[in-house]
């Protein structure tokens, strides 16, 4: 980060919030402004005069000291990033809730700078339903998780749960700012996977949990675009704050959606899951096995090409990228279909990967190969598909600064 950060580190109740001294520590030495808001229960983990002489700065806990400055939203509002670490389970569900009971609160619901939280806590407590839920909800308004990392807790106890170290959380925190590479763009992500009905309660569907969409969404939200996701049945939460969500069911209703909303975007990215075909009809009524017998014969007609009609009816200066999901094992096999795909399609980009039984379909990572439209190898990425939804885009940036179509 090349300037002075204004930086709020929230310390919160565990033991875990000895380990936050590094962190206020790290910021310090990279040149930051840091300013600790710590609960009353985090000071009796670490004294204030430590983490004074640390942040260099007055330490704020109390919700009423202040009181004429408005203290209590002034210190989010002047925030550039907020940190809290550790988060307990405890904080976490506040959060969640959009509670202000205390500074901590009041702060996070006064910014609008990002925000980043290190989750501490037993295994259990992390594992339990209540924090899955609330963790999930977080994501979903864009809050950045870091870690929680597996190791030694407090006793004897050991397993997922374990803050993250401090260089780490800053290193995360710090890259959470992120490039806004894409202000001013109007990028349309589409996500998830069509269902093509065969009667009133039965689908033709596949297994894509819309993971990938998502992340691309979120990314591009946090470069500065503005970010409309036409998603189809998503299976991994909801749409990230600050999308603008169009909810589509069949590969029918996508084509609409599609061409209605890419007509006046800068990028589309065309990441959803298609069905290639669909029932020629449908039955009004459930098909029941007491009448159809032993056998039911269904007759498929092919869908529309979606992605090639975009391509066919795109604006000037317009940047397509689609995905291509194949269960190719050979890797040579695979790039000869990519590229064929990429030449069919007439996109600027085709991001490939391999999918199977336990690969990509729901899972928290992928794998894939970016071609440019002559075929060439633009980049790789794999790890978590926010980190592949970064190198996407930073592809698309690339091709737009050599000039788009």
């Amino acid at each position: 980060m090349s300037h002075r950060l204004n930086v709020v580190v929230g310390i919160t109740g565990g033991i875990a919030a000895y380990k936050a001294v590094g962190v206020v520590r790290e910021f310090v030495l990279a040149g930051h402004d840091v300013h600790v808001v710590a609960s009353e229960h985090a000071l009796r983990f670490v004294g204030r005069p430590t983490l004074e002489a640390i942040s260099r700065n007055p330490v704020h806990s109390d919700l009423f000291e202040g009181v004429a400055q408005v203290r209590h939203v002034a210190i989010g509002q002047a925030a550039d990033l907020v940190v809290v670490a550790p988060a307990t389970a405890d904080t976490i569900a506040k959060m969640a809730a959009g509670l202000a009971g205390d500074l901590l609160g009041s702060t996070l619901l006064a910014t609008t700078a990002p925000v980043v939280i290190a989750p501490a806590m037993h295994t259990e407590m992390w594992q339990h339903p209540a924090t899955v839920a609330n963790i999930a909800t977080l994501r979903a308004r864009g809050v950045h998780i870091v870690g929680p990392a597996s190791g030694a807790l407090t006793g004897t106890d050991v397993g997922p749960g374990r803050m993250s170290e401090p260089s780490d959380i800053v290193a995360a925190a710090l890259a959470a700012m992120g490039p806004r590479d894409l202000s001013g763009l109007r990028v349309v992500v589409s996500a998830g996977g069509t269902r093509e009905p065969i009667d009133p309660v039965r689908y033709i569907g596949n297994r894509s949990s819309g993971r990938q969409g998502l992340a691309l969404a979120a990314a591009a939200r946090d470069r500065g675009a503005d970010v409309v996701l036409v998603a189809a049945h998503l299976e991994s939460g909801g749409p990230p704050a600050g999308v603008r969500l169009v909810p589509v069911s069949t590969a029918a209703e996508l084509e609409v959606a599609m061409r209605t909303v890419s007509a006046t975007a800068d990028v589309v990215i065309m990441a959803a899951a298609v069905a290639d075909y669909r029932p020629e009809t449908v039955a009004d009524e459930k098909i029941k096995k007491e009448t159809q017998g032993d056998e039911l014969t269904l007759r498929l007609v092919r869908n529309p090409d979606i992605l090639r009609g975009i391509v066919d009816a795109r604006p000037a200066g317009q940047t397509i990228v689609g995905f291509a999901a194949e269960t190719e094992p050979d890797d040579a096999r695979l790039l000869e279909l990519a590229r064929a795909k990429a030449a069919r399609k007439g996109v600027d980009a085709l991001v490939v990967n391999r999918v199977g039984w336990t690969e990509v379909f729901g899972q928290a990572d992928n794998r894939v190969l970016v071609l440019g439209d002559d075929g060439e190898v633009l980049a790789t990425a794999e790890g978590a598909k926010s980190v592949v939804a970064d190198s996407v885009l930073d592809v698309i940036l690339s091709i737009r600064a050599g000039g788009a179509r």
